[in-house]
């Protein structure tokens, strides 16, 4: 593709060397300087998310001295993007480039473009060169830089940012609603759990196990921890499974599955979908004193998983298993089926606001792609207006 006029083509070691010097972090003059390492910088994001001094981190071998403004790459494992703007004098680990930016570059339009597909792909293919997944110094230097004047770059970068804002802010607020969704758990279940207000009462008296088989016309599915019952090709794994599935489980909606071997681990989940799953799994209808979905937030509390890693079976954590006539020993709290209800309905509230916002959030990313792809190209251009205000500023 043809760029735009006034736009130039540059590699990265013209506008923006790589520091090349070490310095000693055991020195007084650098050991109270903050020290940022990979592990520091929030993936896609460029957030700093930790700050220690190189004496707290008992820093000893060499690092790279950083200046404002710098920008600071990790050369490990690219495809992380792991890449920030430092705003303060500071070191960085020797697993980092720090570039410092000319004259010619806004350091925040290299960060951009450092965090992009273009950029990754590249720094991908050239790691995979090497005997670990590793950007070369050379490598880095000598990418291509896609370079408007400096005005435009400033307007980008503004423009990029916009996103950054409201990606951070869906952030904070799913932070948020996850923490007042584990107090409702805490409030909702544990507590009353344990403070006795509920009887405690064996599982085999609310279950029974379904163990329909031959029902290949049935979709195939998976339980999964995260996901819950999801259909198998949703899973994004390679399929494994036999191509003989007479011996496969019939799961329906208001069912809850687990998997047999790693149930000490809460890899259970309430099915909404008729399908089959693997025999590995164990799949229990539940009674007319349980509400389901009830069961499904009480099954995933630590004190319940507990409970079933005690009734697993097996000499080590490779064959644990829990079938189900030693399910049906484990003892659970047995709330009134109204407030099973009541519960229920409170947290699945709270789960769908979580679950929308982070739908907004992979939205909002999903556009901060697309236009990254357009406006680090020059495919789509800032407004003349725009830019000449950045002109005169």
């Amino acid at each position: 593709m043809k760029l735009p006029d006034g736009w130039t083509v540059k590699p990265i070691f013209e506008v923006a060397p790589i520091v090349s010097k070490l310095v000693d972090p055991k020195l007084d003059e650098y050991s109270q300087l903050t020290l940022i390492a990979p592990n520091h910088i929030q993936q896609k994001s460029g957030q700093i998310i930790a700050k220690e001094t190189a004496a707290e981190q008992s820093a000893i071998s060499g690092k790279y001295l950083v200046s404002e403004n710098d920008v600071i790459y990790s050369k490990i494992r690219p495809y992380l993007m792991k890449a920030a703007i430092s705003a303060e004098k500071c070191l960085c680990s020797a697993d980092m480039y720090p570039l410092h930016c000319n004259s010619e570059i806004e350091p925040r339009y290299l960060h951009s473009v450092l965090l992009s597909e273009r950029f990754t792909y590249y720094a991908n293919s050239c790691s995979a060169r090497t005997g670990i997944p590793k950007l070369n110094r050379e490598d880095m230097g000598e990418y291509l830089l896609n370079l408007p004047p400096l005005p435009e770059q400033k307007a980008i970068a503004d423009l990029l940012s916009t996103g950054d804002e409201a990606i951070e802010k869906t952030g904070r607020l799913i932070q948020a609603k996850e923490k007042r969704f584990k107090q409702l758990l805490i409030d909702l279940i544990y507590v009353p759990a344990f403070e006795g207000k509920w009887k405690q009462v064996r599982t085999k008296s609310l279950f029974k196990e379904r163990k329909e088989t031959n029902r290949g016309d049935l979709p195939l599915l998976s339980i999964t921890n995260g996901e819950g019952v999801i259909p198998r090709e949703d899973t994004n794994r390679k399929d494994t499974s036999n191509e003989d599935k007479s011996k496969y489980l019939r799961i329906c909606p208001g069912d809850i599955g687990y998997n047999t071997m790693r149930m000490w681990q809460g890899v259970s989940a309430l099915s909404p979908l008729e399908g089959i799953v693997s025999p590995a799994y164990t799949i229990c209808i539940p009674g007319e004193k349980l509400y389901p979905s009830f069961v499904a937030y009480l099954f995933k509390m630590p004190f319940m998983i507990h409970r079933f890693y005690r009734y697993s079976q097996g000499l080590t954590s490779d064959t644990w298993n829990l079938k189900y006539p030693h399910f049906g020993e484990v003892k659970m709290p047995l709330p009134p089926l109204e407030e099973q209800k009541a519960i229920s309905e409170t947290l699945s509230t709270a789960q769908h606001e979580i679950d929308l916002l982070k739908q907004l959030a992979d939205k909002y990313k999903t556009q901060k792609r697309g236009l990254m792809q357009k406006m680090l190209t020059g495919e789509w251009r800032v407004k003349e207006e725009i830019i000449r205000q950045y002109s005169e500023a």
